[in-house]
């Protein structure tokens, strides 16, 4: 398992490599679009790029820290890197949406400014074709880490960005109607806000101890009570290192027999088994006793 998880990790930062290139030749693209052609809409999807391209190197430099093995200092290795990169990520998408919309609004009340449609319109094209790529290599690896799909999200929204600045480009091109790029810019912002609430929101359940969205405690207490030689399980505990990374805990009551006739280890094996099978957890940790210490423990928790 810790093969397959290095081998990830060697992937994601091979596919994390080439966005950054894809992104960072774009945004170039984009910014001497934007300065050539007037366009707030595309100025505001090079900012957002920037912020991609910020994120994308951060994720990058996440996966790296996090790769590193345990130590006596951090005798979980560094996983949780993934999370303060995805943190870092979120706010600068929550940065780069309120700069856009006070951008949009000044130029909506201005009366739209000058914009060249044309060039507008091959430019943000371009950014388009680019954007697919990246989204095509980084969409394998977003379900699987947080950092990843921090990353993904923020490209994902670099597309719609170009979409929204085409569309803007072709009625200005068409109706002469040049407030549209205000009005993309403000929709790009739009569709940055929620994927930084989204972020966010994970992140904070990293940082809280949530238990992982995908995890039933209670299911986890039915399989494991289905075990031949437990009587009852408490104190469960379910928390994640990182995206993908489960840990769990518990007070395993254990019949007489199993203690007494050395089925301990056998027992321990199954239980692990158990969470590694049916709920992916790689880390297990259990505490087994017999019914007359679980009777004399304070305040068992569920």
């Amino acid at each position: 398992m810790g093969h397959d998880h290095a081998h990830t990790s060697q992937t994601n930062r091979a596919r994390l490599s080439l966005a950054i290139g894809i992104v960072a030749t774009v945004l170039v693209v984009e910014l001497i679009g934007a300065w050539l052609t007037g366009s707030l809409a595309l100025l505001a999807d090079a900012g957002h790029m920037f912020s991609d391209l910020a994120g994308l190197v951060i994720a990058l430099a996440a996966t790296v820290v996090a790769a590193r093995p345990a130590t006596d200092r951090q005798t979980f290795g560094y996983q949780r890197a993934e999370v303060f990169g995805a943190l870092l990520n979120g706010l600068i998408l929550v940065g780069v949406a309120i700069s856009v919309s006070v951008g949009a609004l000044t130029r909506l009340i201005a009366g739209g400014g000058e914009v060249r449609a044309a060039p507008m319109l091959v430019v943000a094209a371009v950014g388009l074709v680019a954007n697919l790529a990246a989204l095509l290599l980084l969409r394998p690896a977003a379900g699987s880490s947080i950092n990843m799909r921090g990353a993904y999200l923020e490209v994902l929204g670099d597309t719609l960005g170009s979409v929204a600045v085409i569309v803007a480009a072709a009625v200005i091109l068409f109706t002469g109607f040049v407030q549209a790029d205000a009005i993309a810019s403000l929709l790009i912002a739009g569709m940055i806000a929620p994927r930084a609430f989204v972020l966010l929101r994970d992140v904070v359940r990293v940082f809280s101890e949530s238990v992982p969205v995908d995890t039933d405690v209670a299911e986890i207490r039915r399989h494991l009570l289905e075990t031949p030689g437990v009587v009852a399980v408490h104190d469960v505990h379910v928390w994640a290192i990182t995206s993908g990374a489960h840990v769990f805990s518990a007070h395993v009551v254990v019949a007489s027999n199993v203690l007494s006739g050395g089925g301990s280890g056998a027992l321990l094996d199954a239980l692990s088994a158990c969470l590694a099978d049916h709920f992916d957890v790689d880390h297990s940790t259990f505490q087994l006793e017999p019914a007359e210490h679980a009777e004399h423990e304070d305040n068992p928790h569920l």
